[in-house]
């Protein structure tokens, strides 16, 4: 099993986190990198570079002003603000379907859903790298591979086609799914991170040929708040192709493990040839989230049990941050995974 990574993936360090009223150092930090790679390399993962696909994987799912902003905003922000340390949104757009101005600080707004997504100067070379890495380990699969990881860094599950957030820049899970869609593939995306993947719902909700399903705490009091619904199960041609699992916060490995039961069951309905798992190691019961309580054996079942469908699993990378037993986490969860 390998593990695919690029060096650049470090260079995003986000410092700005707006809670509470107050500013604190941002969640995402780039030293998880070094914690997930001794994590996959304890599981026995072969480290693999990843591998530049260009934009048009990118451009499948997300606009083309949507990419020009990730990667033009900042040198375009310093040109006024020659200070400026980090973009963040100073304003958020209350209706992204009535004007687009292309004037910075407008577009800072309505390309982000909330203050979670600093961009500094190197941010979207890491940005671009994530994406890269995914879409490597959907080479892999194509290529015979039955299961990787992808450490896609920063995350993506919560990213819209043009609006970022949660820490979120590109759909990585959602890039690679379509990837594989696009080279014969019939993809399930299986979303395990302690939030609901709301970008990833946002992106394929009216479509029939990405299955989507995530397991999360109820967004009734938990972050992204406004998407993650049992009721939200598709539109149009997408109708019942959307399959949300909302849990109690601090539901244990054993409450878990009963709602991924019903997610494979659908998987396996669909008729799924490959299962790209959205994989954040956040639902861990010493997360700084706090959201549930699944244990560091626990993850090992999670993956045996995502392992017994049969079919190829590429795992891309979403969160899971800085406490002691994150690369232990990791570890767990792959090593369940390959002895399915």
């Amino acid at each position: 099993m390998k593990v695919i990574f690029d060096e650049k993936q470090r260079l995003h360090d986000p410092r700005f986190r707006l809670q509470d009223g107050k500013v604190i150092l941002n969640t995402d930090r780039p030293e998880r990198v070094a914690e997930l790679l001794k994590g996959a390399k304890n599981a026995g993962l072969e480290l693999t570079d990843s591998v530049d696909h260009g934009m048009a994987p990118l451009a499948a799912l997300h606009t083309p002003r949507y990419l020009a902003f990730l990667r033009t905003i900042y040198d375009r922000r310093k040109e006024t603000v020659p200070d400026l340390e980090e973009v963040v949104p100073s304003r958020i757009s209350p209706d992204r379907k009535v004007h687009y101005s292309y004037e910075t600080e407008a577009q800072i707004g309505y390309h982000n859903a909330d203050t979670s997504c600093p961009i500094s100067a190197h941010s979207w070379n890491a940005i671009y790298w994530s994406a890269q890495t995914a879409l490597t380990g959907a080479d892999a699969i194509l290529a015979g591979e039955t299961r990787c990881y992808a450490l896609s860094r920063p995350s993506g599950h919560h990213a819209y086609p043009e609006v970022a957030g949660g820490f979120c820049f590109l759909n990585n899970s959602g890039i690679a799914a379509e990837y594989l869609r696009a080279h014969g593939h019939r993809p399930a995306i299986l979303d395990i991170d302690v939030h609901h993947g709301n970008g990833t719902q946002g992106i394929f909700y009216a479509r029939d040929d990405v299955f989507t399903i995530s397991l999360h705490v109820d967004p009734a009091g938990f972050y992204p708040y406004y998407a993650g619904g049992a009721q939200e199960t598709g539109e149009g041609r997408g109708f019942g192709y959307n399959l949300n699992l909302p849990l109690a916060r601090g539901t244990d490995t054993d409450g878990y493990l009963k709602a991924l039961d019903r997610a494979l069951e659908q998987i396996a309905a669909y008729g799924a040839t490959v299962v790209v798992v959205a994989q954040g190691l956040d639902a861990h019961e010493d997360d700084p989230f706090q959201g549930l309580k699944v244990t560091t054996e626990g993850f090992a079942r999670i993956g045996r049990a995502i392992g017994s469908l049969g079919l190829p699993v590429l795992s891309v990378q979403e969160g899971g941050y800085m406490q002691p037993c994150l690369h232990a986490n990791l570890t767990s969860l792959l090593g369940g995974l390959q002895s399915a």
